[in-house]
């Protein structure tokens, strides 16, 4: 296995790629057309890391992730929080008069409204934004643009005819970086998130139970997210961020006391948090 290879959902130029690129300058990177295609190349051996998005400031979570990552035996050991920027890509010589139609994902298209509607732009969904670019690449075609990242037009050598298209500047799409191993730091090493999932029992009020070990126990929830497992009304899961590392006493005590109360809690990752949740923090 190489140690230097990570992987990511989606065609070179898109926003996983970009984020690999930031974090991990100089690693090759493996482009995989799915999420599951991405984590079998990490549990596989093909790849050494992973860059997995999780949720979106604008868009919300990004589902799959929450049914794959439980039962895919790998660890979080990282986070990293990517601004979300959108450009107006179109064939060399075409010009923002000659466009009659746009590609990108759904998302793209949907946080984008303002310049579609300024040009009288017909929006057309593809898979992936990084591919819509590169399909207008192919086609050769001045009427048709891709809403994609800057990155893109760099690799399928495309003009860039309006910049920051985005409707909203705050955009931002938060990735976990996944690994075989766990990679936990020690305790006192700095600002720590802890991921887990847990499914409470079948008993009056043991969700409250659950979380209430966390209030008293000063322990700061930053996400609580539920959903359906294998498609049964009555089994729901839950995937927990919370701050602090398990050998912390506050956290240790809650996560003993939602034990008691809980059918299943496993741990997917402690990392240090990342600096856009500290400035986050410090806006609040």
């Amino acid at each position: 296995m190489s140690s230097k290879i990570i992987a990511y959902q989606g065609e070179p130029g898109a926003n996983s790629h970009m984020a690999c690129a930031d974090v991990y300058p100089g690693w090759e990177t493996l482009p995989c057309a799915s999420f599951e295609d991405a984590f079998a190349a990490i549990s596989e051996g093909r790849a050494a890391l992973g860059m997995i998005p999780i949720e979106n400031s604008l868009a919300g979570r990004v589902a799959d992730i929450h049914h794959f990552l439980p039962g895919s035996d790998l660890h979080i050991i990282g986070e990293y929080f990517l601004p979300i920027h959108f450009h107006l890509l179109a064939v060399k010589g075409a010009g923002i008069e000659d466009l009659r139609s746009v590609y990108s994902h759904v998302h793209a298209l949907g946080q984008c409204r303002k310049i579609i509607r300024q040009h009288n732009l017909k929006p057309v969904i593809t898979g992936d934004t990084a591919g819509s670019a590169r399909e207008v690449a192919e086609w050769g075609d001045k009427t048709r643009a891709s809403l994609a990242p800057l990155m893109a037009a760099e690799i399928y050598g495309l003009d860039v005819l309006a910049r920051f298209v985005e409707d909203e500047d705050h955009n931002t799409t938060r990735f976990v970086i996944l690994s075989r191993e766990a990679r936990r730091p020690p305790p006192g090493a700095g600002p720590t998130l802890t991921t887990f999932i847990f499914r409470v029992r079948n008993v009056p009020a043991a969700l409250y139970k659950a979380l209430g070990a966390f209030a008293t126990n000063n322990v700061n929830m930053t996400k609580l997210e539920s959903y359906m497992v294998n498609g049964e009304f009555a089994a729901t899961q839950f995937l927990v961020d919370v701050e602090g590392h398990p050998e912390d006493a506050n956290l240790g005590r809650a996560l003993e006391e939602l034990q008691f109360f809980s059918e299943e809690v496993r741990i997917l990752g402690t990392y240090p948090a990342h600096p856009f949740r500290l400035r986050m923090g410090e806006r609040a």
